[in-house]
This record gives structure tokens, sequence and C-alpha cells, in this order.
């Protein structure tokens, strides 16, 4: 019994030990939506932070902190959003022209400042995005560019897309294309409402572009 007990409470102590040692790897921050503490997660939400933990990353910013109020959510959407942004077949500048555009339209500076080094990365220039920041259409654009462009920009500015930039839009991509980067902007518009929400902040020493 006396080695039975012992064996509990090593086993106790090693728990306890793994917590902490998590627990520090995983800080969150958020504006409205309190960070939560690794400590403070009912099972359902360490499930989900166990999971992020054990990929490596080095930094939990972002949608991480509200997506602990539903893991259920976070576990429905982030898939899709994979999908969307990484394995749907347009091109990855493309995408990111959505998304950015997207952010303006809310003021979205979170998602401008994370997305903007991908967007650099995938292979639009600075002055590119600087110009979609400052709500000018880009001095110089590529054919498709320019039809993701102007796609983007007359759906979220009149609700609608004309028959002429359709056309040039699935002449271009196709049909799926449309549904694709429609719903990846709307993926982008509930990301952004909820950052808009939440108030969430830059990190330090990021300056607003939008």
């Amino acid at each position: 019994l006396i080695a039975a007990g012992a064996l509990f409470a090593l086993g106790a102590l090693v728990g306890a030990a793994a917590v902490s040692f998590a627990a520090p790897d995983f800080v969150l921050r958020g504006g409205r939506f309190r960070p939560l503490t690794y400590a403070e997660l009912n099972p359902s939400q360490k499930a989900l932070a166990d999971a992020e933990i054990a990929t490596g990353r080095k930094s939990f910013d972002g949608p991480t902190n509200y997506y602990r109020r539903s893991p259920e959510l976070a576990k429905a959407s982030r898939p899709l959003n994979r999908y969307l942004r990484f394995e749907a077949p347009m091109q990855h500048k493309l995408k990111e022209i959505a998304i950015l555009l997207t952010a303006r339209f809310w003021g979205g500076q979170y998602v401008w400042y994370s997305h903007r080094k991908p967007a650099i990365e995938a292979g639009l220039s600075p002055a590119f995005i600087d110009a979609m920041a400052a709500g000018a259409r880009p001095d110089s654009m590529t054919p498709d560019e320019a039809a993701v462009y102007e796609f983007c920009t007359e759906l979220l500015a009149t609700r609608q897309v004309s028959d002429a930039t359709y056309k040039n839009f699935v002449d271009r991509f196709s049909e799926r294309a449309v549904v694709e980067l429609v719903t990846l902007m709307g993926h982008y518009h509930g990301t952004t409402a909820l950052f808009a929400v939440d108030r969430y902040p830059l990190p330090d020493g990021a300056k607003e572009a939008i």
C-alpha cells in the first residue's frame, strides 16, 4: 500500500510538472476576450491547446484566444480555412489579394498585419500592398491579379459583380474559383469582424497600416 501510494504521488507530481511545463508556452493575447491561461481551460479547450502546443508553434497570436471560447467552432472551421488558403487551386498570391481587401473593408488591423508578410512571400510587391492599404488601385498588375482585384473590390463596394467582371474572372479561373474565393472572403469577414469586436491588439511595435 505504501508503494502504491508513493507511485500515485509520483504520478501526480509528474502530471503537475507536465502542466507547468506546457503552460508557459501557451501565452495568448486578446482585448475584450481576456487571454485565458492554460490552467483555466476546460477539458475541450485544453485538448485544443494541447494539439497546438504539440505542433511546436512559437506564437499563439491570432484567433487562438477567441477559438478557446468555442473549440467546436475551431475544429469545424480550421480544415475549411486550410483548404481555402493552401489547397484550393488558385494561386496563393491571388488569394492574399482577396484576404487583404476583405481585411481593409473591416479596417482589420491584425489581419492586415498578419497577412502582409505571407502576401509578399507569395509574390505580391510591397507597392501593390501599400496601394491597397491606401484604398488605391495598384499601378502595375498582371491580368490575373487585375481580375481578382476587380472582382473583389466590386463585390465589396456594391455587393454585386457586373457581367463583364464576372465573365473575365470565370474565363480565367472557372466557376469553381468563384465559389472558393467568395467563401474565402466570407471566412475573413467573420475572422476580421471578431477581431474588431474583440479590439484585438497589434503586437508591440507594430504600426497600423490601414
